[in-house]
């Protein structure tokens, strides 16, 4: 069945037709040629999948993308990020880091992060010297950490198929975050000094308190969520809730940036989007009733068993399977279908859930920045005005440095689950 599922799967894909009606198309065949269960089960088990509290989040956080999206708010992240950062070496590549940094921590969406953000990162780093090429791929790369940040929207997801703590996925997501942000500093650094652009200037104290004055309603928002999850103030369903309520009330209220007219397209835009991820959701039910049916996690198990029983080889072959899956497939439809056949065995043979969750989410971010499927790479092709080759070429350096932080992520667990262990969260 999972043979039948898989092939019929990539055929309609092959087709061009979407991934979500592929996958359901698939399961349903699959179901209906190997077994005799009756289709009104099917159409009650995909509605289950989408009937989840922990899936509400899902479309408010997107909603809080278009807010801040639209509300006034890239502008001042991006002018904090220069007072922070600017006067470094290499200053304009560092704001761009940190400027996706800050929005990922409001928004959890990589998309969103250069429909605000790109054009802004794009002209000022032009601007400073920089290369457009370099400066296109370092915005491309820089916009997986929204992704990561949290509230990221993938967390939310691959913590509701897995069943673990959401709240605790999002918190073990910031230092990974923090550290592929740190290391390409360190690689923008190293380039910026090399090619002599964007030379050290004063550092003004004035400038960043101004800053950070305009920017600081906006910058609550990452810390109102963490601080009220963690202490158990709220849910990560009802912090999702308060984030759209207080960046609403800033955007509108505070910033004025955002008019009643606005609302409407903005509630269509998150209900198209929350439909794709949801629809998502339900068809990917009926292939891991499949895979379950087929026993595929005990067969994967024992797999991964004949090669090694080392926890870190075994994460290491997650990766490298991630890496090709997320170059071909949507990274939500793929945690759908993969989480539950490799988590259970993984963690079976000794891998922590939490470690191989976030490294799953990470790596299919890579997705997002390669072809053919890129989402963020046809987004800043087109903020950019490049062709997609262009993209590719500048964004070389930067994303060989995301895939190095990611192996060291996957080498080194301490890096994820240490933090956790450190503040007694885990």
């Amino acid at each position: 069945m999972s043979i039948s599922l898989l092939l019929i799967f990539l055929g309609l894909s092959a087709l061009g037709v979407p991934l979500a009606i592929a996958l359901g198309l698939a399961g349903v065949a699959s179901i209906a040629i190997f077994t005799a269960t009756p289709i009104t089960l099917l159409s009650e088990s995909m509605f289950s999948a989408m009937n989840s509290f922990l899936l509400v989040a899902v479309p408010l956080f997107l909603l809080v993308g278009q807010l801040m999206e639209r509300g006034g708010v890239a502008d001042r992240i991006f002018d904090f990020a220069h007072a922070l950062v600017g006067w470094l070496p290499g200053g304009m590549g560092h704001v761009n880091v940190a400027s996706s940094v800050v929005f990922g921590g409001i928004s959890g969406s990589s998309v969103a992060d250069i429909a605000s953000l790109g054009a802004v990162e794009i002209n000022a780093m032009v601007k400073h010297g920089y290369d457009k090429g370099y400066a296109v791929g370092m915005t491309l790369t820089t916009s997986t950490l929204s992704s990561i940040i949290p509230p990221s929207i993938l967390m939310v997801i691959a913590g509701s198929i897995a069943s673990q703590s959401i709240g605790l996925l999002l918190i073990a997501g910031l230092i990974p975050g923090l550290f592929i942000a740190a290391m390409l500093m360190v690689y923008n650094h190293i380039y910026s000094v090399r090619r002599g652009v964007c030379k050290p200037t004063p550092f003004r104290w004035g400038h960043l308190g101004r800053a950070g004055v305009r920017a600081i309603l906006p910058m609550l928002t990452p810390v109102i969520l963490m601080v009220g999850i963690l202490d158990g103030f709220f849910t990560p369903t009802e912090a999702a809730a308060i984030a759209v309520v207080y960046t609403f009330g800033v955007a509108a209220l505070v910033y004025r940036q955002i008019a009643w007219k606005d609302i409407a397209p903005m509630l269509i835009e998150t209900a198209r989007t929350s439909g794709n991820i949801l629809f998502i959701a339900a068809t990917a039910k009926l292939a891991a009733w499949v895979f379950a049916y087929d026993g595929l996690p005990v067969k994967v198990g024992e797999l991964l068993a004949s090669v090694t029983t080392s926890p870190t080889l075994i994460m290491v072959l997650v990766f490298l399977f991630l890496v090709i899956v997320g170059m071909f497939m949507d990274a939500i439809a793929a945690m759908f279908i993969l989480i539950p056949v490799l988590l259970p065995p993984a963690v079976a043979l000794g891998v922590d859930p939490i470690h191989m969750l976030v490294i799953i989410v990470i790596t299919l971010t890579l997705g997002l920045v390669t072809p053919p499927v890129g989402v963020c790479l046809f987004a800043v092709a087109k903020v950019a005005n490049m062709s997609l080759e262009e993209v590719i070429k500048g964004a070389t350096g930067p994303v060989s440095v995301l895939v190095l932080a990611i192996v060291a992520l996957v080498l080194f667990p301490v890096l994820v689950i240490g933090p956790l262990r450190l503040f007694g969260m885990y």
